[in-house]
This record gives structure tokens, sequence and C-alpha cells, in this order.
């Protein structure tokens, strides 16, 4: 299949409408959410809370009328998804299970550390005290030798939970905060998905349906080094390649050349349907969200650089004195355009969301049109925080000309 030619806007707008960002609220309730990680595969988890954690900083710029509870019933209730590793931690369809397991199971299975004796010596008791006591985590067990684990010595109970879990013996039954309570896998997977076999014969196999799944993940990629292509086993930038070529020969990939973009991307021909309706259209939506800082959207940020003029770092892991910005920053996105920034918090006693600091993007010039689609974007965040009170000093309300924000929320 010959390669399609983009403009940027073209590119940009493909992905937002293939991330559900553009036109926004197709999708809402529990079926919403299936649906959406279904087309992206997953949704990447990070423990850290300031304003929900990334999976529900995604789910609430998607889904409308969107609130946390929603997701944990899917996740430990009615176990439609799976607390699991895709790209780094992740949530998927528990229906993936068998994709995920073998490979998962055999990269376990090599990593075989100083400790691994030890470790598997006490699966024994720990099996016998879940059967006995039922869904446990670490602070249930005695085992409190310190082992090696890849974050470091951990106490002996953690890295055995955590090998058994990684082994597929396990699932995480719920979370008390951030803390794991694991049970046995075949309390909660169904029988089908457990005793599946192996659904790749090939590790050539594996990786085709990896890469493109990671393709899927945010809509159209590149075949450069980054964290976006990471927890895909035993594949490279070579590997890669090989498997890029063979997808575009089988007819499953197409290869995308975007102006002003040397390096070429691909986009799953599955999705030639939804690009051509995006080149077709020329809806101007008036709408204005909040993303995640781990957001699919933002796994490839060298990308969506190029393609939005938009430089975003998750700022987190880096030394005061080293941040542009802030300790933990959102993008906001107007229609195709990133047009703002900010540094969010919490009030602890009121619940309120607080705006710490604010930074307009080069070049945005706050139309009416911005602003009341900022207020209408706050509403709905205040809605998904469960809060009707935001807070922020007014000396940055002036400076920065925020007073689109209703005086009666502040």
């Amino acid at each position: 299949m010959d390669s399609i030619t983009l403009t940027k806007q073209q590119a940009s707008r493909f992905i937002l409408a293939h991330q559900r960002l553009w036109p926004p609220y197709e999708d809402d309730g529990k079926a919403g959410i299936l649906n959406f990680i279904h087309r992206v595969g997953c949704i990447q988890f990070d423990p850290l809370d300031i304003v929900g954690r990334n999976p529900e900083l995604v789910l609430q710029s998607r889904i409308a009328d969107f609130h946390p509870a929603i997701l944990q019933e899917l996740l430990y209730e009615d176990r439609k998804l799976l607390d699991g590793w895709d790209k780094m931690m992740a949530i998927y369809r528990t229906e993936d299970w068998p994709y995920f397991y073998y490979r998962q199971r055999e990269a376990a299975e090599r990593s075989q550390r100083r400790d691994s004796s030890l470790v598997r010596a006490v699966f024994p008791q720990i099996r016998k005290a879940i059967e006995e006591r039922g869904p446990l985590s670490s602070i249930d067990l005695d085992h409190n030798q310190k082992v090696d684990s890849p974050w470091g010595p951990k106490r002996l109970a953690n890295v055995a939970l955590d090998s058994m879990y990684y082994l597929g013996e396990l699932v995480i039954h719920h979370k008390v905060h951030t803390r794991k309570v694991y049970d046995f896998a075949r309390r909660h997977i169904p029988e089908e998905l457990l005793s599946a076999p192996d659904l790749h014969e090939t590790q050539e196999q594996y990786h085709d349906w990896h890469v493109l799944r990671r393709i899927g993940s945010v809509g159209l990629l590149w075949n450069r080094g980054g964290m976006v292509w990471s927890g895909i086993h035993g594949a490279g930038s070579q590997e890669r390649t090989i498997a890029l070529k063979r997808l575009i020969k089988q007819g499953r990939a197409v290869e995308i050349r975007v102006e002003d973009i040397k390096t070429p991307l691909y986009m799953r021909s599955q999705d030639r349907t939804e690009l051509d309706t995006v080149m077709e259209s020329d809806n101007q939506i008036t709408h204005a969200t909040i993303l995640a800082p781990l957001d699919n959207l933002l796994w490839e940020r060298e990308l969506v650089k190029q393609l939005f003029g938009f430089d975003y770092t998750w700022e987190v892991y880096k030394p005061v004195a080293q941040r542009r910005y802030g300790y933990y920053v959102l993008p906001i996105l107007c229609d195709d355009r990133f047009v703002a920034r900010f540094e969010p918090g919490r009030e602890k006693k009121s619940n309120a969301l607080i705006i710490k600091n604010w930074w307009w993007e080069s070049g945005i010039t706050p139309s009416e049109k911005i602003r009341v689609c900022l207020r209408d974007c706050f509403e709905r965040f205040l809605g998904y925080l469960g809060t009707n009170t935001l807070h922020i000093d007014r000396t940055l309300v002036k400076r920065e000309g925020l007073d689109w924000i209703p005086r009666d929320k502040y």
C-alpha cells in the first residue's frame, strides 16, 4: 500500500479524533470507558494523586460525567478491566489477558536475581495464607527479611507477592490507596482466558501484534527510540523496523508522510476510514479539556512538539532548580491547539481545586471563544473532582487575564 501524505493539521486532528478528543464526549459511562480502552489498548497508571491519578485524568477528558468510582467498579467489581503491564504500569481490558500472560511469565522467569530462591521458597506459605484468609497485601504477611528487587531492597513479602503477580498466579484484587491487595487469578479471570493458548506462535507474530497495538495507543507513531515503545518484550528499533515492514506488506499498517516531518509515521490500516472522515470534515469544535500528564496523546512528546508545537515535560522527577514550570503541571487543549498549562492542587479540608500557577502558550491570545471554552472546561473538571469551589490568587487572575473564572468559585 502506498504511503499517505498529510498536512500537520490533518495529522494532528486525526490523532485527536482517534483519541476521542476531537470532537469530544461521544462516549459515556462504563461502556464508553471500555470502548475507549479497546480502541487504544491501555491507559498508563501512575500512583501520584494531585487531582486524581493518571488513568482518572485520562478518562475525565474523554468520558462524559466521569467519576473515579466508575473506574474502580470496572476494575474491582465488574472485573472488565485489569491492572497489568503494557506501556509501563497500565490498565487494559481483562479479555487481553492471554496476549500478555505468556510473554510476561517468560520475562519474569528469566529475571533470576540473587535472592530468587529465597523468594520462591515462600510461595507455598503465601498460597496457603490466601487460601485460608482471602485476598492479602504485604502488610498481612510476616516475611520481613530484606531482599533484592528492581527498585532496591524491599521486604520479602512485597517481593514475593510481586513475583507471583508477574508470573500470572496472582492479580490485584483491589488497592487501598496505592497499597496492592492480591488474590488468585483463577478466582477473577474467566477460565476460558486462563486456559487460552499462547496467541502468538512465534516471537515475530508477537512483535507484529504489539507494535500495531502501540500505534493504535496513540493513532500515529514513528519508529524512533523513546518510552512510547517500552514494554514490548524483545523488540528494539531493529525488530520494530522489521515488524513494520511485515505489517505494511500484510496491509495491516500504512506509512504516513507529514509535511515538514522527515521521519515517516505509521497508522493502523483499520483506522483509514476514520482518517478519511477527519480529512473531509471542516468542523470547528468549541471545546477545551485538561489532559493527564501521561495521557496517550503525550506518550511521544517529540512528535507532539513537531505536530502541535507544544513542548511538554512532566517535571515531577526534576530537581526544583531545573523545572521550567512546576512540580505537577497539566496541559490544556482547546479544539486542536494547546492553549495553556497550569499547576493544580487540592485543599484538604474543603476539597477545593487550587490553581497555583498558570502559563499561556506562546502565540495564544485568550479570545472570547477560548475564555468560554475554559470556563466550561473547569466547570466539568470541578464536577469530576466532586467540588464546586476553586481557589486562585487574585494577583494571578489579574496577571494572566483569568477573569473568565466565575468570581463565586474563589
